[in-house]
């Protein structure tokens, strides 16, 4: 699983997911890519099941990229606690995806060996997903 080596705060306030993807928005390094549609926390054990159907649907041919990294630990208290007495314990991590995000990328292969990779690992994941191509990402909202 992907999670940090070490970091300041054990600790961190959950946040809000408001707006669209500034950074990351473009396909960089590979040819295509599976962009989100939609806000969410995707978690370390779904960004390795993703990454898994990918390597697997295209054999071992071509190179897959992981653009989002679980960087936010997400706490929980142990079950029948009593409340009080401080934040409970980080139990595993998230990356926050937002709209427009480029999550993975893939290089090396066809493309419709691409899209099928990229198909089966929109399946692992929580949120609606599309495929994109280098050069032809959509500008969203405000863009000239």
């Amino acid at each position: 699983m992907l999670m940090p080596k070490r970091v300041k705060r054990r600790r961190v306030h959950r946040g809000r997911m408001k707006g669209v993807a500034t950074k990351g928005n473009t396909v960089t390094y590979g040819e295509y890519g599976l962009m989100a549609e939609e806000c969410a926390w995707i978690d370390s054990k779904q960004i390795e099941a993703a990454r898994i159907a990918m390597t697997r649907s295209i054999k071992r041919g071509g190179n897959v990229y992981i653009k989002i990294f679980p960087h936010k630990p997400v706490t929980k208290k142990p079950a029948e606690v009593r409340m009080g007495s401080g934040k409970g314990a980080p139990e595993y991590w998230v990356a926050v995806v937002k709209p427009g995000r480029v999550m993975f990328e893939i290089s090396g292969v066809s493309e419709e060996k691409a899209k099928e990779a990229l198909k089966l690992a929109s399946y692992k994941l929580p949120i609606k997903c599309k495929f994109v191509v280098k050069g032809h990402e959509q500008k969203k909202d405000g863009d000239e």
